[in-house]
Protein backbone atom coordinates (compact mmCIF):
# COMPACT_ATOMS: atom_id res chain seq x y z
CA UNK A 1 0.00 0.00 0.00
CA UNK A 2 0.71 3.64 -0.48
CA UNK A 3 2.79 5.09 2.22
CA UNK A 4 0.81 7.34 4.62
CA UNK A 5 2.81 11.17 5.17
CA UNK A 6 2.49 13.57 7.87
CA UNK A 7 3.07 17.10 6.86
CA UNK A 8 3.31 20.07 9.73
CA UNK A 9 1.77 23.00 8.39
CA UNK A 10 0.32 26.64 9.97
CA UNK A 11 -2.66 28.52 9.27
CA UNK A 12 -2.61 31.16 6.70
CA UNK A 13 -4.02 34.48 8.42
CA UNK A 14 -3.62 36.32 5.34
CA UNK A 15 -5.06 35.53 1.80
CA UNK A 16 -4.08 37.51 -1.18
CA UNK A 17 -1.49 37.31 -3.88
CA UNK A 18 0.92 39.54 -2.07
CA UNK A 19 0.48 37.75 1.22
CA UNK A 20 1.12 34.77 -0.65
CA UNK A 21 4.51 36.14 -2.67
CA UNK A 22 5.60 36.77 1.01
CA UNK A 23 4.72 33.16 2.04
CA UNK A 24 7.12 31.84 -0.79
CA UNK A 25 10.07 34.38 -0.14
CA UNK A 26 10.22 32.94 3.33
CA UNK A 27 10.44 29.57 1.84
CA UNK A 28 6.89 28.63 2.30
CA UNK A 29 4.43 27.55 0.08
CA UNK A 30 1.04 28.38 -0.02
CA UNK A 31 -2.00 25.49 0.48
CA UNK A 32 -5.84 24.80 0.73
CA UNK A 33 -7.40 21.77 2.60
CA UNK A 34 -11.48 21.24 1.35
CA UNK A 35 -14.09 18.77 1.15
CA UNK A 36 -15.66 16.49 2.91
CA UNK A 37 -18.56 19.58 3.36
CA UNK A 38 -15.90 21.12 5.33
CA UNK A 39 -14.95 24.90 5.01
CA UNK A 40 -12.07 25.30 3.41
CA UNK A 41 -8.66 25.68 5.51
CA UNK A 42 -5.80 28.01 4.41
CA UNK A 43 -2.98 26.92 5.00
CA UNK A 44 1.10 26.67 4.42
CA UNK A 45 3.85 24.35 4.33
CA UNK A 46 7.17 24.13 3.99
CA UNK A 47 8.66 24.25 0.45
CA UNK A 48 11.82 22.19 1.55
CA UNK A 49 9.89 19.34 3.00
CA UNK A 50 7.09 19.06 0.46
CA UNK A 51 9.51 19.36 -2.66
CA UNK A 52 11.00 15.91 -0.82
CA UNK A 53 7.71 14.23 -0.49
CA UNK A 54 6.91 15.25 -3.96
CA UNK A 55 10.27 13.49 -5.42
CA UNK A 56 9.68 10.23 -4.23
CA UNK A 57 7.10 10.37 -7.00
CA UNK A 58 4.31 9.03 -4.82
CA UNK A 59 2.93 12.14 -3.29
CA UNK A 60 -0.36 12.76 -5.62
CA UNK A 61 -1.35 8.75 -4.57
CA UNK A 62 -0.28 8.80 -1.08
CA UNK A 63 -2.81 9.67 2.20
CA UNK A 64 -1.15 13.23 3.53
CA UNK A 65 -1.38 13.68 7.29
CA UNK A 66 -1.83 17.70 7.94
CA UNK A 67 -1.79 18.76 11.59
CA UNK A 68 -2.34 22.97 11.41
CA UNK A 69 -3.84 24.79 13.98
CA UNK A 70 -4.12 21.92 16.80
CA UNK A 71 -6.19 20.06 14.45
CA UNK A 72 -5.50 16.90 12.11
CA UNK A 73 -6.60 16.78 8.70
CA UNK A 74 -6.61 13.50 6.79
CA UNK A 75 -5.83 14.60 3.00
CA UNK A 76 -5.14 13.45 -0.56
CA UNK A 77 -3.03 15.74 -2.58
CA UNK A 78 -5.57 16.84 -6.01
CA UNK A 79 -3.44 19.39 -7.46
CA UNK A 80 0.49 21.11 -7.59
CA UNK A 81 0.89 24.48 -8.98
CA UNK A 82 4.38 24.88 -10.11
CA UNK A 83 6.22 27.91 -11.23
CA UNK A 84 6.87 27.94 -15.10
CA UNK A 85 10.45 29.22 -14.93
CA UNK A 86 11.72 27.23 -11.85
CA UNK A 87 9.32 24.30 -11.36
CA UNK A 88 9.45 25.18 -7.53
CA UNK A 89 6.00 24.10 -6.39
CA UNK A 90 4.19 27.13 -5.72
CA UNK A 91 0.17 26.23 -4.51
CA UNK A 92 -1.17 22.52 -3.26
CA UNK A 93 -5.09 22.14 -3.29
CA UNK A 94 -5.39 19.04 -0.58
CA UNK A 95 -8.94 17.11 -0.53
CA UNK A 96 -10.10 15.91 2.99
CA UNK A 97 -11.42 12.52 2.81
CA UNK A 98 -12.52 10.21 5.28
CA UNK A 99 -10.47 6.97 6.64
CA UNK A 100 -11.86 4.48 4.15
CA UNK A 101 -13.66 7.24 1.25
CA UNK A 102 -13.87 6.01 -2.13
CA UNK A 103 -11.14 8.36 -3.65
CA UNK A 104 -9.76 8.35 -7.34
CA UNK A 105 -6.27 8.32 -7.98
CA UNK A 106 -3.60 7.63 -10.94
CA UNK A 107 -1.03 5.13 -9.58
CA UNK A 108 2.01 4.36 -11.69
CA UNK A 109 2.14 1.12 -13.56
CA UNK A 110 5.24 -0.96 -13.01
CA UNK A 111 6.65 -4.02 -16.17
CA UNK A 112 8.41 -7.16 -14.97
CA UNK A 113 10.18 -9.63 -16.36
CA UNK A 114 10.62 -8.77 -19.82
CA UNK A 115 13.76 -11.24 -20.28
CA UNK A 116 11.05 -13.63 -20.07
CA UNK A 117 9.13 -12.00 -22.88
CA UNK A 118 10.03 -13.56 -26.09
CA UNK A 119 9.36 -10.41 -27.85
CA UNK A 120 11.20 -8.50 -26.32
CA UNK A 121 14.34 -11.41 -26.77
CA UNK A 122 13.84 -10.87 -30.63
CA UNK A 123 14.02 -7.34 -30.52
CA UNK A 124 10.54 -6.08 -29.74
CA UNK A 125 9.71 -2.82 -28.37
CA UNK A 126 7.95 -2.16 -25.64
CA UNK A 127 5.58 0.90 -26.52
CA UNK A 128 3.69 1.76 -23.19
CA UNK A 129 0.33 3.81 -24.05
CA UNK A 130 -0.24 4.73 -20.18
CA UNK A 131 2.47 4.86 -17.74
CA UNK A 132 -0.49 5.22 -14.61
CA UNK A 133 -3.92 3.95 -14.34
CA UNK A 134 -6.79 5.37 -13.28
CA UNK A 135 -8.37 3.64 -9.94
CA UNK A 136 -10.65 4.24 -7.38
CA UNK A 137 -9.81 2.67 -4.71
CA UNK A 138 -10.58 2.89 -0.34
CA UNK A 139 -8.41 5.59 1.18
CA UNK A 140 -6.74 3.40 3.68
CA UNK A 141 -5.26 1.51 0.93
CA UNK A 142 -4.35 2.96 -1.95
CA UNK A 143 -1.58 1.22 -4.25
CA UNK A 144 1.46 2.27 -4.71
CA UNK A 145 2.12 1.06 -8.28
CA UNK A 146 0.40 -1.57 -10.78
CA UNK A 147 2.90 -4.13 -11.56
CA UNK A 148 2.34 -5.67 -15.00
CA UNK A 149 3.87 -9.29 -15.44
CA UNK A 150 5.37 -9.41 -19.56
CA UNK A 151 6.28 -12.56 -19.08
CA UNK A 152 5.20 -14.94 -22.70
CA UNK A 153 4.43 -11.50 -24.53
CA UNK A 154 5.31 -11.62 -28.20
CA UNK A 155 5.21 -8.65 -30.77
CA UNK A 156 2.13 -7.69 -31.51
CA UNK A 157 0.48 -8.79 -28.52
CA UNK A 158 -1.16 -6.00 -26.30
CA UNK A 159 -1.87 -5.70 -22.40
CA UNK A 160 -5.45 -4.16 -21.96
CA UNK A 161 -6.68 -2.97 -18.35
CA UNK A 162 -9.09 -6.06 -18.66
CA UNK A 163 -5.98 -8.65 -18.25
CA UNK A 164 -4.88 -6.95 -15.18
CA UNK A 165 -6.02 -8.12 -12.06
CA UNK A 166 -6.01 -5.29 -9.65
CA UNK A 167 -5.51 -5.32 -5.71
CA UNK A 168 -8.24 -6.01 -3.71
CA UNK A 169 -10.75 -3.29 -3.31
CA UNK A 170 -9.45 -1.46 -6.76
CA UNK A 171 -11.19 -0.77 -9.48
CA UNK A 172 -10.51 1.21 -13.01
CA UNK A 173 -11.84 4.40 -12.98
CA UNK A 174 -12.29 4.61 -16.90
CA UNK A 175 -15.06 2.07 -17.45
CA UNK A 176 -16.35 2.71 -20.62
CA UNK A 177 -14.05 0.71 -22.81
CA UNK A 178 -10.77 -1.94 -22.38
CA UNK A 179 -8.44 0.84 -22.70
CA UNK A 180 -4.39 -0.54 -23.99
CA UNK A 181 -2.01 -0.24 -21.29
CA UNK A 182 1.28 -1.24 -23.50
CA UNK A 183 1.74 -2.82 -27.25
CA UNK A 184 4.80 -4.90 -27.84
CA UNK A 185 5.88 -3.81 -31.66
CA UNK A 186 8.16 -4.84 -33.87
CA UNK A 187 11.64 -2.83 -34.42
CA UNK A 188 11.93 -1.01 -37.99
CA UNK A 189 14.16 -3.64 -39.37
CA UNK A 190 11.87 -6.61 -38.66
CA UNK A 191 9.07 -4.23 -39.39
CA UNK A 192 10.70 -3.74 -42.75
CA UNK A 193 11.29 -7.49 -43.09
CA UNK A 194 8.24 -8.37 -42.70
CA UNK A 195 6.54 -5.94 -44.91
CA UNK A 196 5.46 -3.67 -42.39
CA UNK A 197 2.66 -6.13 -40.95
CA UNK A 198 2.63 -4.73 -37.06
CA UNK A 199 0.86 -2.11 -35.86
CA UNK A 200 0.93 -0.44 -32.60
CA UNK A 201 -2.42 0.39 -30.82
CA UNK A 202 -3.15 4.10 -31.06
CA UNK A 203 -5.44 4.94 -27.68
CA UNK A 204 -2.27 6.53 -25.93
CA UNK A 205 -3.86 9.42 -23.65
CA UNK A 206 -1.28 12.22 -22.20
CA UNK A 207 -0.18 12.40 -18.35
CA UNK A 208 0.12 15.55 -17.04
CA UNK A 209 1.88 16.04 -13.66
CA UNK A 210 0.71 19.30 -12.29
CA UNK A 211 -0.20 22.33 -13.46
CA UNK A 212 2.09 25.19 -14.84
CA UNK A 213 1.15 28.55 -14.11
CA UNK A 214 2.61 31.90 -12.68
CA UNK A 215 2.60 33.17 -8.99
CA UNK A 216 -1.00 34.63 -9.69
CA UNK A 217 -2.19 30.94 -9.74
CA UNK A 218 -4.10 28.50 -7.11
CA UNK A 219 -4.16 31.63 -4.27
CA UNK A 220 -6.91 30.57 -2.23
Amino acid sequence: MSEQLTLPAEARERAGKGASRALRRDGRVPAVIYGDKKDPVSIHVEEKLLSKMLSTGHFMNSVVMIDAGGATHRTLPKDVTFHPVTSRPIHVDFLRIGEHSKVHVNVPVRFDNEEASPGIKRGGVLNIVRHELDLVCDAAEIPEEIHIDLTGLEIGDSIHISAIQLPKGSESGITDRDFTIATLVAPSALKSDEGDTETPAADAVPTVGGNQGDETDGDA
